[in-house]
């Protein structure tokens, strides 16, 4: 069963990685090239989308199996403990940075460009380092399971 539960983690950490870097290379440069009005309404239907229970169940279910890990495996617990605390802390940076500049936008009303303005470089950056943040994640979470097979 910790085998299971470890993988499980590692899987929706590398979903989330792969997410996460999807958008700082290609979504975000791609919407750069946009007008204001495409670029924010872009993503303020990005932002309707995304939450839907298979992303919500990625997205709370990495971190959530990382820390069951974190006690079901004595082995590679270190390198368990480091992914559960990076993906913990990619939901800190998502809760605390993207979603209130998710929001911000969404009431931003329709002067696109004073809305683009106060969102699309804070996204951005914050995006990367929770890029960042959930790649070191997943691949502590690669090391325990290589660490646990030997």
């Amino acid at each position: 069963m910790s085998t299971v539960v470890l993988v499980a983690a590692l899987v929706a950490a590398g979903l989330l990685a792969g997410l996460f870097y999807a958008y700082a290379c290609s979504v975000m440069p791609g919407l750069a090239r946009a007008d204001d009005k495409t670029f924010v309404e872009g993503m303020r239907g990005i932002n309707i989308a995304i939450v839907n229970p298979v992303f919500l169940l990625t997205f709370l279910g990495a971190p959530l199996l990382a820390g069951v890990a974190v006690f079901l495996n004595p082995g590679p617990r270190p390198w368990v403990i480091a992914g559960f605390v990076l993906l913990a802390a990619m939901v800190v940076i998502t809760g605390a940075v993207n979603i209130p500049l998710n929001n911000a936008l969404d009431r931003g009303g329709d002067d696109y460009a004073a809305a683009r303005a106060a969102f699309e470089t804070t996204w951005v950056r914050w995006n990367v380092l929770r890029a960042l943040v959930s790649t070191a994640g997943f691949g502590c979470l690669v090391a325990a399971v290589l660490t646990r097979r030997g």
